[in-house]
């Protein structure tokens, strides 16, 4: 589901700019933004590079699962 939400033309203007580098919309721009900040709210002694890390891992693909030999 999607809702409509006001944002500051600052805020979107700088998203843009970012979404065009990362190579992302600007909706799923702003999305990153928010899941980082959620995540560093939730876990402020993370630095941002395992915040991103955490990121990364989530869009991979499953593998599967382990098994033992």
């Amino acid at each position: 589901m999607s809702i409509n939400v006001k944002l500051s033309e600052s805020l979107v203007d700088q998203a843009k700019r970012y979404a065009a580098i990362e190579h992302r919309s600007l909706p799923k721009q702003i999305e990153y933004w928010s899941q980082i900040g959620k995540i560093a709210e939730d876990n402020p002694d993370l630095p941002f590079s395992m915040i991103r890390d955490i990121l990364i891992a989530d869009r991979e693909e499953p593998v599967g699962e382990y098994q033992f030999g």
